[in-house]
Order: C-alpha cells, then sequence, then structure tokens
C-alpha cells in the first residue's frame, strides 16, 4: 500500500476517513485488502481539537489517535515526522538512504567520541604520574634535601677558592707538581704489579689445570676399584690405548679430546644397547599380553610388564617340573578323541531333539486327521527348516567340526584347523570378553531346536486331500477362526500327550485337563467347537469361567462350583450337580 488518493470507501465511512489517504497496489490481494482498511482504518482525519473530540474514530496530524469507546492514544517515542520511522509506501530507498545517513552521523559521533576518551586518557596518565612525584615528596624532610642548585654553587666556590690559594703560592705548585710526579710513578708501578700477578694467576691456572688432568687420569685409570670389573678396566686400556696411539698426550686439551671422544664412542655403544634392550622389552611384553589372552587363568597374578618376568620364569619352571611337554602326545589324542567326541555328541543330541520335534508333528497330525476343522476338511501341521542364516551357519560349523572324525587311525583325526573350529564354536558359546550379552542370545536362539524350524497349517481337503488354504499365522482372521484353528492344534496336542485315540474308551484312566478362563474371552462358537472336541477325546475338564458363560458349558459338565465373596474377605464355594443347578434355577424362575 501506498498514501494516496481515496480508493473504494465504505457508505458509512466519514467524510475524510483514514483509509482513504492510502492507495493498495493492485494484486489478488488488493481487494481482500481494501476491506481490511475499510474495516480497520475508518478514523477521521481531524485539523483541529473540536472536530477531533466530536468523531467517534479520528486521528490528527500530531498522531493522537482515538478509538471506540473514548480511548485516547499517543506514541511520543518518535518524531512523527521522523521518516525512518515510515512503513508505507511501494518504495523504501528514501527511508534506506536516511538510515545510512543516521549510520554515518552516529559513526561520526562514535569516532569523536572515542578521540576525546583517548585524550582524556593520556590526560589522566599525566595527572597520575604527577600525583605519584607529589607522594614521593613525602620522604624528604627539608627543602636543602632537594636544592641541588645551591650544592653545584657551593662546589663553584670552593674550586674558585682552591685556584685563587695555588695561583697565590710558588710553593704550593711546586709541590702539587712533585706529587701528580710521584702519583705517575705510584701508578705505573701498579700496572706492573698487576700484570706479574695477573701471569702468576695464570701459571696457576695451568698448574691447577695439568694437576686436574693427572686426577682425571688417575680416576680413569683406577676409580672404582673392586667395584669396576676388571673386563671394563681392559677395554677403558684399550681405547685410551688406542686413543694414544692415534694422537699422544702431548698436552692436557689432547687428553680432554681422548676423554671426550672415549666418552662419545661409550654412550653411544650405551644407547645403542638401551634401545636393543628397549626393543627386546615390548617383543617381550607382546608375547607377555599374547600368552596373558590365550592362558588368562595361569598368569591371573602378573601383569603386562618386564617386572613380571619372574612370575613368568617360575611358571617355566614349574611347567618343567611338572615334566608337561611329554603329554604332549597324550594330550593330542585327547584332543583327537574326546572333544570330537563330545561335539559329535552335542551335534548328536541337538539333531535328535530336532527329530523328536517332527516326530512329534507327525503323531499331531494323525490325530488332526480324524478331526473336523470345517465340513469335510481337516487341518494339518507343516515343519520346514529355517530360513535364519545364523542357525544354518551353526549348524554347518557342527557339521564342519565332525567331518572326517571316524576316519582311518593313519590320518590327522583333529587338526590345527578343526581345533580352531571347535576353538571358535566354544569360546563363543561360552561368551567371548566383551559380547557376552550378544553371545548369550545367540546361544539361546541357536542351541533351541524349536528355532530350527518354521511351523504353519494347512488346511486339507479330507476326500481328495488338496489344500484348501496354508496358514502361516493367524494374521487376517477373524477372533472366532484364531480360536478354533488354536483349539484344533490343542486338541491334537492333547490327544498325542495322552495317547489317545478316537472313538477307544478307557474308563479308568485319568486324563485331566484345566482351562483357565479361555471361553470367557472366546465367542461361543469357538467355546461349543473346543468342548466338543474334548468331550470326544474323554477328557476330564475343569472349567474357569465367568457366570455369563455356564449356559454354554452346561451341555458338558456333570457339576458346578459358585464361588461368591459378599463381605470382600472371604469366598465362599458352592458344589452342585447340573440337574440341582437347573432346579434350583427353575424354582427361581417360578418364584418371580
Amino acid at each position: 500500500a501506498n498514501l494516496g488518493p481515496a480508493s473504494g470507501a465504505a457508505a458509512d465511512s466519514p467524510a475524510n476517513p483514514l483509509h482513504g489517504i492510502v492507495q493498495v497496489k493492485g494484486g489478488a490481494f488488493a481487494p481482500w485488502l481494501e476491506r481490511q482498511l475499510v474495516a480497520r482504518a475508518r478514523h477521521e482525519l481531524t485539523e483541529t481539537m473540536e472536530e477531533f473530540r466530536r468523531a467517534e474514530w479520528a486521528v490528527t496530524k500530531q498522531g493522537q489517535v482515538k478509538s471506540g469507546g473514548g480511548r485516547h492514544d499517543k506514541d511520543d517515542s518518535r518524531r512523527i515526522d521522523d521518516r525512518r520511522s515510515y512503513v508505507l509506501g511501494w518504495s523504501n530507498e528514501e527511508k534506506v538512504q536516511l538510515l545510512i545517513e543516521e549510520a554515518h552521523h552516529l559513526q561520526r559521533q562514535l569516532t569523536r567520541i572515542d578521540d576525546e576518551r583517548g585524550a582524556l586518557t593520556v590526560r589522566r596518565r599525566g595527572v597520575e604520574e604527577r600525583r605519584t612525584s607529589l607522594d614521593q615528596l613525602q620522604v624528604f624532610g627539608d627543602w636543602s634535601e632537594l636544592d641541588w642548585m645551591a650544592s653545584v654553587n657551593r662546589m663553584s666556590d670552593l674550586t674558585a677558592e682552591k685556584q685563587n690559594i695555588e695561583a697565590s703560592s710558588g710553593e704550593l705548585v711546586k709541590v702539587t707538581e712533585l706529587l701528580k710526579g710521584v702519583q705517575a710513578s705510584l701508578l705505573a708501578r701498579r700496572d706492573e704489579r698487576d700484570h706479574l700477578i695477573g701471569e702468576n694467576r695464570g701459571d696457576e691456572r695451568e698448574r691447577d689445570s695439568q694437576v686436574s688432568v693427572l686426577d682425571r687420569l688417575h680416576g680413569l685409570l683406577a676409580d672404582g676399584g673392586s667395584e669396576v670389573s676388571g673386563e671394563i678396566l681392559k677395554e677403558l686400556e684399550r681405547l685410551f690405548s688406542k686413543r694414544l696411539r692415534d694422537e699422544p698426550f702431548v698436552d692436557v686439551e689432547a687428553v680432554d679430546r681422548a676423554d671426550a671422544s672415549i666418552r662419545s664412542t661409550l654412550t653411544n655403544s650405551i644407547d645403542s644397547k638401551r634401545q636393543d634392550l628397549q626393543r627386546r622389552g615390548q617383543r617381550i611384553v607382546g608375547r607377555m599380553r599374547e600368552f596373558r589372552v590365550k592362558f588368562p587363568m595361569d598368569v591371573a597374578e602378573a601383569d603386562d610388564s618386564v617386572q613380571s618376568a619372574d612370575e613368568y620364569r617360575r611358571l617355566q619352571e614349574r611347567l618343567a617340573v611338572d615334566d608337561l611337554p611329554r603329554f604332549e602326545a597324550s594330550f593330542k589324542e585327547y584332543l583327537n578323541t574326546n572333544t570330537i567326541r563330545d561335539i559329535a555328541g552335542f551335534s548328536s543330541q541337538l539333531h535328535k531333539h530336532a527329530e523328536l520335534i517332527k516326530e512329534r508333528v507327525d503323531t499331531i497330525n494323525e490325530s488332526l486327521v480324524s478331526i473336523d476343522y470345517n465340513p469335510g476338511r481337516y487341518i494339518s501341521l507343516i515343519v520346514t527348516r529355517t530360513p535364519s542364516t545364523e542357525i544354518r551357519d551353526f549348524i554347518a560349523d557342527l557339521r564342519a567340526c565332525t567331518d572326517d572324525s571316524l576316519a582311518g587311525e593313519d590320518q590327522d583325526q583333529y587338526s590345527e584347523q578343526k581345533f580352531l573350529q571347535v576353538k571358535r564354536i566354544i569360546e563363543r558359546l561360552k561368551g567371548r570378553e566383551g559380547q557376552t550379552e550378544a553371545d548369550r542370545a545367540w546361544t539361546k536362539r541357536v542351541s533351541d531346536v524349536r528355532n530350527w524350524y518354521v511351523f504353519s497349517a494347512s488346511e486339507r481337503s479330507r476326500d481328495d486331500d488338496v489344500e484348501h488354504e496354508h496358514y502361516t499365522d493367524s494374521g487376517g482372521k477373524s477372533g472366532g477362526q484364531k480360536e478354533k484353528l488354536a483349539y484344533t492344534i490343542l486338541a491334537a496336542s492333547l490327544a498325542y500327550q495322552f495317547k489317545l485315540e478316537w472313538g477307544v474308551t478307557r474308563s479308568k484312566t485319568f486324563r485331566f485337563v484345566v482351562i483357565d478362563e479361555a471361553f470367557g474371552r472366546g465367542s461361543d462358537d469357538s467355546t461349543r467347537f473346543a468342548l466338543s472336541l474334548f468331550a470326544r477325546l474323554g477328557l476330564q475338564l475343569l472349567i474357569v469361567t465367568p457366570l455369563q458363560k455356564i449356559h454354554v458349558i452346561e451341555p458338558f459338565v456333570s457339576s458346578v462350583g459358585f464361588v461368591d465373596n459378599i463381605s470382600g474377605r472371604d469366598s465362599r464355594l458352592q458344589n452342585l450337580s447340573i440337574e440341582e443347578l437347573h432346579e434350583k434355577r427353575e424354582a427361581r424362575r417360578r418364584e418371580r
């Protein structure tokens, strides 16, 4: 929007409305914006306070605003003619230029203030220095201590007085000249004395140096006595002799050079030996670490450091005393026989239980054939190998460990490769360091043979054995269909568990089944289907169910136990035969 002539004023607007001076730029939102301006900017533009007071909605050039209800507002936070605060218009170039000029003005003010602050800082430092100087005046008790000009004038006066005295006395001049000659002679003798003393001190230093060299030579040749071995002394003597042949000891400097050269040779040799020892120590520590990883229980008290070498030596001595290498062949034989036998036995047990599952499913399927899941159709359970790669890999690893285990005696029944295969399996079953939880979960998955299979159900026609529907799970089925499928498989499982046969009566056998509130959540049809199956199997049932399901189970039970709790503390149990239940119900119906 931009300030301009009136545009689209409402019929009920004042003669000179505020929205009339706002020009709306054309566009998709122009009509809506005009309506909003008419509704919200219906203030009358007033020239005098009389017009302002008379109008219900009004605004003045000074920025005073009157809204409905007698409310007056005036924003004096900025000047009314300050174009920097304008927000209307189609171009903001003028406003931007004003803001730029203001920024330049503020920058000039900021520069001037910085200059003034710098000048004040310099002035403050001068004042502080003057104050410090004034503070130091306190240490002087009298002006004479500071009056250096008086001292200079006094010295000038005394010098002039001395010159006058010397000029007026000829004898004093002669004595002065004689004194100067004596002083010059004394200075010459003093210089000669100092020169001789310097030469004497140089001779003394040379003598002391030669004595020190001799002492050092004696120390190099005889130092240590019993502490230095004869081999070391011989080696030092050999080095000095070789150096003496290369450069005779004609002066002390030659001895020093020989000493420095031999020390450098010995230092380099020591450094080389020390580096070699360090490398050997690192290799030893690495071997210790490898040994501790393989045999942590044998060196539990030792760590990976050269200081623990004694512990490893004692272990070596113990192994030597126990003569364990002599049992290497026996241990190898044990690995070749017992370990492979244990792994084979473990694999055999797992496969035995896996096959037992298939046999039990086959037995259950024999029972399912006799149960009508739907008219003319029955359910058959299907068992297939799991597609899980970790279980398949585990079975393959077990098979690889036992391959060639029954080969002839002349073959290596348990090679190093197979030992590593078994070792990997055992370590993972036991739980590797840092992966205990993951290995425990893996062991639980692969050692539970139920996970080796995937189970599904097939609904098949009894006449031609053609599959009608295949169930991999109960997804997409209604609640009643899920219950019916579950009860069918449960009945077949009970038939397998109790060794039941269809149509065969075994009155003296005890086949007791407890059903705990399962029927309370199911449909009546699925409940009747399950009870009919259990009745055909001749099972003894104890059914716990809410009272609203009693009409469903009545045809299948011979007695009921009614439980209630009126007081909230003690429950009561009343046992009734099904006939007594019917009589009491009929009597209550007649009473009503």
